[in-house]
């Protein structure tokens, strides 16, 4: 579990070991070897995500002599977590793996924070930075949170298996890792004007993860492992920029507001990478910065840049950028104490976010 902080102290996480390349889920048996965990593991995994790569995982270790539990999750809940809790305390098992996409990730990730076990982190997806970070997403019915909870012990990212995923994904995860730049902006003006406190070391990480993404957006294509690679070593960066600064506040500022938000409010939302993608946009043209190098960006990537790419109304974008504010309202960003209707409408059309 993670321990109580005294004031000055600085308690940072990080995975023991990152192991990225083609065809390295058949590491997962050395993996747990080396970080010298039992013989009695719950593979976390999702129904999809199951065929293509949990029974992998599964068949690796139980050819070895250990002896896995496997259970599925269709969405992270609170009551996906409790599920898995459940199974694990019933198993006794002594590890968990979460292998597949940001649900399973996540969901296996805080049950094994709450029930104090290790965990390793198999995405089958490089769709945001929650494969490596200190936090997972979880719906509580009402809305997504960012929870605290511990760090992977180890990272398992196949190049092979994330490239065959849609391409969509990647995308996000490219967005996401993009929108780092708006978020360590918020970082600084909540140091300048409320004294939060601020790591230059972990702001600078995150911003050069950013700018390396953004700048190598001509050469992220579909299927190639090449583009992973770039992908989740920025991914793995961003995530460790958060466990520096002991604060998802590297990678998260307004631009993940205005995606939650539209969690709330859409009636289907995008994906979360393609929101703070759009989210970013609009953040950047507040803050002053370059907002037009975000958009083309995001634009070479395939990536959504306006509303209808978003599959989302108009109307919901204005309702998400006047709602964005109050999702973590003890985290200062350039929304302040929020947009007006006419600022709001103002920066979707200048950003052409919306028509």
């Amino acid at each position: 579990m993670i321990p109580p902080r005294e004031e000055n102290s600085k308690w940072m996480q990080l995975p023991r070991d990152i192991v990225i390349g083609h065809g390295v889920i058949r590491e997962v048996k050395n993996v747990c070897d080396d970080l010298k965990l039992g013989n009695n593991p719950l593979i976390v995994t999702g129904t999809h995500t199951k065929n293509i790569a949990g029974d992998i995982v599964y068949d690796i270790l139980a050819d070895a002599g250990v002896d896995p539990s496997v259970i599925t999750v269709e969405s992270a809940t609170a009551e996906g977590v409790r599920r898995v809790e459940e199974v694990a305390l019933y198993n006794n098992s002594n590890y968990l793996l979460g292998v597949g996409s940001g649900k399973s990730i996540d969901v296996a990730k805080l049950a094994a924070t709450e029930l104090d076990l290790p965990f390793i982190s198999v995405p089958t997806a490089a769709s945001h930075d929650g494969i490596v970070s200190s936090r997972a997403s979880i719906h509580d019915g009402k809305r997504v949170t960012s929870v605290e909870a511990n760090a992977p012990m180890a990272v398992i990212a196949d190049t092979e298996v994330i490239a065959n995923a849609p391409y969509r994904l990647l995308a996000a995860g490219c967005a996401d890792i993009i929108s780092n730049y708006t978020a360590v902006s918020d970082w600084e003006l909540a140091y300048r004007l409320r004294n939060e406190p601020f790591s230059e070391y972990a702001a600078a990480l995150s911003r050069m993860t950013a700018k390396i993404v953004l700048d190598s957006v001509d050469s992220i294509k579909p299927e190639l492992e090449s583009s992973v690679r770039i992908v989740v070593k920025a991914l793995v960066s961003s995530g460790v920029a958060m466990s520096i600064a002991a604060s998802s506040r590297p990678a998260s500022g307004s631009e993940h507001m205005f995606s939650h938000a539209l969690d709330m409010v859409a009636p289907k939302p995008a994906l979360h990478g393609e929101q703070c993608g759009v989210g970013t946009i609009m953040m950047m043209y507040l803050h002053g910065g370059d907002w037009e190098r975000i958009r083309n960006g995001l634009k070479k990537l395939h990536a959504p840049t306006t509303a209808a790419e978003l599959g989302i109304e108009d109307k919901y974008i204005l309702e998400a950028l006047l709602l964005a504010h109050t999702i973590r309202p003890e985290r200062y960003t350039i929304l302040g104490s929020g947009l007006t209707p006419e600022a709001a409408e103002r920066v979707a059309k200048i950003t052409k976010v919306i028509e």
